[in-house]
């Protein structure tokens, strides 16, 4: 292993570190004692989305699995570092003992390691809906047609640095089950997007809102988002931007909600 290798690897632990949903610990817990024997053609649909959840989380990439040599050289060479791989593995036990969130698989119409009130990076979250052009999405909602889904990437705490005044949106929530969104300053209410999010239960569509305190965390990573799940269209107000007040189909966590209404007030 190269030094740079080395450096990048360890660079890994602190994404690592913010996992805190069973299923894909429980993953990465049998993954690790058997990186150099793994063969993607033996994996289902949904282990391939929690190894791409797992490689993109040390990688930074994502895996092209019908080119996957590249992929199975970095995990060799990761294999290869056999107290790398221990540190690692103890982590991720560490992580799953100290679990403190009641979560639950969420139902997206196909197996998807996606779990309510959990932590993901965006990168994470879209390897799991199978979308891998990471570098396509910088916007604060992300429409996947496929999926008939729309993930909602909010940032209650916006800093006037690191966002124009036209996406300095008000997203908060207004109790437990109750969430009060802006659309991007472009969206009106006749317009196919605004009127996709107002008829999403008539035409079949579902809405994941994802909810993060800032844009950056404690040591300058970009933050992960916690998962509040599927919300419904109940009213809105105003275009470009509209204000939506969705109905979340699971009660925010104590833990959350004053992380989410504190902008209120603001």
């Amino acid at each position: 292993m190269s030094g740079k290798e080395e450096k990048d690897l360890t660079k890994a632990f602190s994404r690592l570190a913010a996992i805190d949903f069973r299923r894909f610990l429980q993953f990465i817990i049998r993954l690790l004692p058997k990186l150099d024997q793994l063969n993607f053609d033996d994996m289902d649909a949904f282990e391939k989305r929690m190894l791409q959840m797992f490689y993109v989380t040390v990688w930074m990439d994502v895996i092209d699995f019908a080119h996957p040599e590249p992929a199975y050289r970095n995990l060799h060479v990761l294999a290869q570092s056999k107290v790398l791989c221990s540190e690692m593995l103890e982590l991720m036990q560490y992580r799953y003992n100290h679990i403190d969130i009641l979560d639950k698989a969420l139902d997206f119409g196909f197996a998807c390691p996606i779990d309510l009130h959990c932590t993901y990076s965006k990168d994470q979250l879209l390897v799991a809906l199978d979308f891998i052009k990471l570098s396509a999405v910088r916007e604060g909602v992300k429409w996947l047609p496929e999926r008939k889904l729309d993930v909602l990437f909010v940032t209650l705490n916006k800093s006037d640095k690191d966002y124009l005044p036209t996406t300095m949106y008000e997203d908060y929530s207004i109790n437990k089950t109750l969430f009060h969104w802006q659309s991007q300053s472009t969206t009106g209410d006749h317009s196919a997007t605004g009127q996709r999010y107002i008829h999403h239960r008539e035409q079949g569509s579902r809405i994941l809102l994802c909810v993060r305190d800032s844009k950056k965390d404690a040591w300058g990573n970009a933050s992960s988002y916690n998962i509040l799940g599927f919300v419904k269209y109940v009213r809105h107000t105003g275009s470009k931007p509209m204000s939506i007040t969705w109905r979340l189909e699971n009660e925010i966590p104590a833990k959350y909600l004053k992380q989410t209404s504190k902008l209120i007030v603001s």
